[in-house]
């Protein structure tokens, strides 16, 4: 199963990276959602690990577009990010994300949210 996890964060990336690849996850990075895009249009993933806060195409930007390719229309995707008020949690929901956690993230919370969303 692969995974785009796509933070400005190398910090991030490798976390999350060190949460799923020993669970059997392969985990594809990208930095900011704009470099995300061309990813997803050159390489199929089942999941997406989403910031919301990033230079070039936010996370916000980075779903409503991808969500236009029919590939990603019901692609799991979730929001890890600092950002926590219910307005942006909203406006995650709207745009079809599937879940919210908060950084600093727990990685075996990580791990059973992703199990729950992509069945293996």
């Amino acid at each position: 199963m692969k995974i785009l996890c796509v933070d400005d964060s190398p910090t991030i990336r490798m976390l999350v990276k060190r949460a799923l690849e020993p669970e059997g996850y392969t985990i594809i990075e990208a930095e900011n959602g704009k470099t995300a895009l061309d990813v997803a249009v050159s390489t199929s993933v089942d999941a997406c690990i989403v910031d919301v806060n990033m230079p070039e195409l936010d996370g916000f930007g980075f779903v409503e577009q991808v969500r236009q390719n029919p590939e990603y229309r019901d692609t799991p995707i979730i929001f890890l990010t600092t950002e926590s008020s219910q307005e942006k949690k909203s406006r995650g929901a709207a745009l079809g994300v599937k879940g919210w956690i908060v950084k600093p993230f727990d990685p075996p919370s990580l791990v059973k949210v992703m199990n729950i969303l992509i069945p293996r």
